[in-house]
């Protein structure tokens, strides 16, 4: 059972941002998009030990932004599966109120951090990249439309997405921040 079972929006959204602010986090719920994995799997694939993989597995948990999705018995213990299921994420936020504009600056400048991580470790190949910044006026009603599109495209991304290292697949970097601004 997680926080979000049980606590208040307030504290649920306090939780989930905690859980976000550390980069290891955020590298964990993209791991656990492709495919449930146990404690030692996540230490395994980021090299971290597993005391610290747990730790932060239960962080993301009691923040709502991860489940268990099984669990087995290893050696005389019991091992749990934890997923992150952006669809499911999509439609949790969608149905609480909306984070404060201070909790998403948080968030994206988690976003952003991240970002420059995974930068070191691009290649470029020509005619590959899709790379944009942009500050547009556009008409509102295209705006949700291009909006809600974009986010249906992430979240096919996200269901894509395979176990770190599967033969036959890349590894690659997402991330998109679409949000309306304030008039000059």
């Amino acid at each position: 059972m997680s926080l979000g079972d049980s606590a208040s929006p307030r504290e649920q959204s306090t939780a989930s941002l905690r859980a976000m602010a550390h980069p290891v986090r955020l590298r964990i719920m993209s791991l656990l998009t492709a495919a449930p994995m146990t404690a030692a799997e996540v230490a395994r694939e980021l090299g971290l030990t597993h005391a610290n993989a747990s730790y932060h597995l239960r962080t993301l948990l009691s923040g709502g932004l991860i489940f268990v999705e099984s669990e087995e018995k290893i050696r005389g213990g019991v091992a749990k599966r934890y997923r992150y299921d952006v669809a499911h994420e999509r439609e949790r936020r969608l149905s609480e109120r909306p984070l404060s504009d201070e909790q998403l600056r948080i968030e994206i400048a988690a976003f952003a951090n991240e970002l420059i991580r995974r930068s070191r470790d691009a290649r470029f190949p020509a005619g590959q990249k899709v790379l944009a910044d942009a500050e547009l006026w556009v008409d509102p009603a295209k705006w949700d439309e291009l909006r809600e599109r974009i986010a249906l495209a992430l979240t096919e991304l996200h269901g894509a997405a395979q176990p770190p290292r599967t033969p036959g697949t890349v590894r690659t970097s997402t991330t998109a921040a679409l949000f309306e601004m304030e008039s000059e």
